[in-house]
C-alpha cells in the first residue's frame, strides 16, 4: 500500500509534457484596439437550444479572450436559428439578453421571418432584422469581418 502511494506521488511530481502546457495565442498585426477592434460575425442556423447555448458559449469565450472593448461580435440567425430570437418561441431569451448586455449584437434574417409570416415585432428586444441573413454574412466578410461557424 505504501509502495503504491509512493509510486503515485512520484508520478504526480513528474513535469507535464510540453504539449500539455498552454501556449499564448499570438495576435496578428495590426493588434486589436478600441478604434480598430476585431470584427467577428457568427452564424446560427440551427434550431436546437443546446446548440444555441454552445454557440453563445463560444461567443463569450471569444469576447473574454480579446476583451469587450477590443472585439465587435455580431450573431446572425437564419433558417431554424431565427426561432431562438422569436419572443414567443425562444428557450434562450435570458441568455440572449445577457449577451446583449455585453454588446453582442443579434441579427435575424428577414427572409426567414417572412417565410414564418412574422415581422420584427415578434422578436426579442434589441434584435435587428436584415433583408437576408446569408448575404449579410457575405457582405460583412467582404468588409473584413471574420466569419465563424462554431
Amino acid at each position: 500500500m505504501i509502495a503504491r502511494r509512493s509510486l503515485l506521488l512520484a508520478a504526480l511530481a513528474l513535469p507535464l509534457p510540453a504539449l500539455a502546457q498552454r501556449r499564448e495565442t499570438p495576435l496578428a498585426e495590426p493588434r486589436p484596439t478600441m478604434e480598430r477592434p476585431r470584427r467577428i460575425v457568427v452564424s446560427l442556423p440551427e434550431g436546437d437550444p443546446a446548440r444555441a447555448n454552445a454557440v453563445f458559449g463560444n461567443v463569450i469565450n471569444i469576447q473574454g479572450f480579446y476583451g469587450q472593448d477590443f472585439v465587435e461580435i455580431m450573431l446572425v440567425a437564419y433558417g431554424p436559428g431565427v426561432r431562438h430570437l422569436i419572443a414567443a418561441e425562444t428557450q434562450v431569451a435570458e441568455r440572449v439578453a445577457s449577451l446583449q448586455a455585453y454588446d453582442i449584437a443579434f441579427v435575424a434574417c428577414g427572409a426567414t421571418l417572412d417565410s414564418l409570416g412574422l415581422g420584427p415585432e415578434a422578436l426579442l428586444p434589441d434584435v435587428a432584422v436584415v433583408q437576408n441573413g446569408l448575404p449579410e454574412i457575405v457582405e460583412r466578410t467582404l468588409m473584413g469581418w471574420v466569419h465563424l461557424r462554431p
